[in-house]
């Protein structure tokens, strides 16, 4: 071997194990909606590709990409496609899937699959399926890979590795996450998350646990992720046009409790650090933060998302809101889970009060542009996850988000909007990185380069003789 051939060997470069399609293919006739240049070219792609990941902003028209992507692995197959999706957002795969001309079935165990086609359940569901049954499995809102229990995941990754083809959904991961994007690789097959890591991560300095991309090696990491996974935020990131893209406003109103705080041997109270002082906090101000945010609530005629992170929290705002509400608690049986997440979204309920740990992913309520957080955490996932089901492309008013903290909650206000800064700069960066890589693998567009060729003598200057 020589060297030349040595080197293009270290090169990274796509597995294509699935299916090619015309793209004209990907439109249904008569459908009510069609997919736009972008996802037609991410969906083709990602057939092309049979095991790939599909990682884009909210409202970008993930659901359609993967109803389109499913048909045509059944199509191909003649075997069944099966949707995972969260509680309640399987109904609106089906919904947004027939307005695109695909049909699709929700289902709870494998007894009730009959013959090839497509078919939605949920995560919960997941052990009463038979993977081997199937063609296709498509996760959406993958990011499940990371945010469920070990037991839930590992089954995942393990029972469904078989599959052929594969398809992965979720808004944009954080690119410091190395947990999520190992098992979105580890789920479609491409690299273990030992593998990744010891390829192209390591530890950070004395924190044996956190690890970041090798210096050297960042480029190579995001070309070897352009094989595989299509990181969008808006669609000029795969080189097409962005009109019709553009988010409204984002306004966030801060409301600050006082709370009264022991000095505890101090000149001054300090505001809460450990997780006993935070709770503390939470339980003595409880009845202030829900009546503040029943009064936004009551005295308004707009619909609205109310957020809580306690039990006690969401006890008392059932009572303090006298408007139509549904309230879902993750103790609710599945039905009135569902009942209470889809009435809020087709207009049943003018008010939706629950945890974003439950209603927090994959629900679209972009019809509704108001929403209040009772309470706050640490999780920065949770917090961008519950905002993102109004602000997301689509929403076409400004979506006004108060979040109602303590004064002793100073740190995890600048906690949250610390992380906030970060994922922004690290997913602009994160995106910047792999755009021309994924120019040249999604839309076929690339830098034309002119390589330099010396024609002329070089004449050295006198002075320097």
């Amino acid at each position: 071997m020589d060297y030349d051939t040595f080197i293009e060997r270290k090169k990274y470069a796509p597995v294509n194990e699935g299916i090619e399609v015309d793209r004209e293919d990907l439109i249904r006739p008569n459908a009510d909606k069609v997919l736009k240049p972008f996802q037609t070219a991410l969906v083709h792609w990602a057939l092309k590709r049979g095991r790939a990941a599909l990682f884009e902003d909210t409202g970008l028209g993930k659901t359609g990409q993967q109803a389109i992507w499913c048909d045509q692995i059944c199509r191909h197959t003649d075997v069944p496609v099966l949707i995972m999706a969260p509680l309640a957002v399987a109904h609106q795969t089906i919904a947004e899937a027939l307005s695109f001309g695909v049909r699709a079935e929700y289902v709870r165990a494998q007894s009730q699959i009959d013959g090839p086609g497509v078919y939605v359940t949920n995560y919960e569901m997941e052990s009463e399926f038979d993977p081997a049954e199937f063609a296709g499995i498509c996760l959406d809102e993958s990011s499940i890979l990371k945010s469920k229990d070990g037991k839930t995941r590992t089954s995942i990754i393990e029972r469904w590795g078989a599959v052929p083809y594969r398809l992965s959904c979720t808004a944009t991961p954080s690119p410091n996450d190395h947990a999520e994007l190992g098992s979105q690789a580890q789920f479609l097959g491409i690299m273990s998350v030992a593998e990744m890591l010891a390829q192209f991560f390591t530890h950070d300095g004395g924190e044996t646990q956190k690890w970041v991309l090798k210096g050297h090696g960042r480029k190579k990491f995001w070309e070897w992720m352009s094989t595989w996974a299509a990181f969008v935020r808006k669609p000029s990131d795969i080189g097409f046009s962005d009109e019709g893209y553009d988010l409204p406003g984002l306004n966030l109103v801060e409301h600050d409790v006082s709370v009264a705080t022991e000095a505890d041997g101090q000149l001054f109270a300090m505001p809460a650090q450990t997780l006993q002082d935070r709770r503390k906090a939470k339980k003595s101000s409880i009845m202030d933060r829900v009546d503040l945010a029943a009064s936004l609530v009551n005295d308004s005629s707009d619909s609205w998302l109310v957020w809580c992170h306690l039990n006690d929290e969401q006890d008392a705002l059932e009572k303090a809101i006298d408007r139509n509400h549904a309230s879902v608690r993750g103790s609710d049986k599945q039905d009135k889970k569902e009942d209470g997440l889809l009435g809020f979204a087709d207009g049943r309920h003018d008010v939706l009060i629950s945890k974003p740990s439950i209603a927090g992913f994959g629900m679209n309520y972009q019809h509704s542009h108001n929403m209040v957080f009772v309470g706050l955490d640490d999780s920065f996932e949770k917090f961008y996850q519950a905002v993102r089901r109004q602000f997301r492309f689509g929403q076409i008013e400004v979506v006004n988000s108060h979040i109602i903290s303590t004064d002793a909650e100073d740190s995890i206000k600048k906690n949250l909007e610390r992380k906030m800064q970060q994922h922004e700069e690290m997913a602009a960066e994160m995106v910047e990185h792999m755009r021309e890589f994924m120019q040249k693998e999604i839309g076929g567009a690339y830098q034309e380069k002119t390589e330099y060729e010396a024609n002329q003598t070089m004449e050295i200057p006198a002075w320097l003789k």
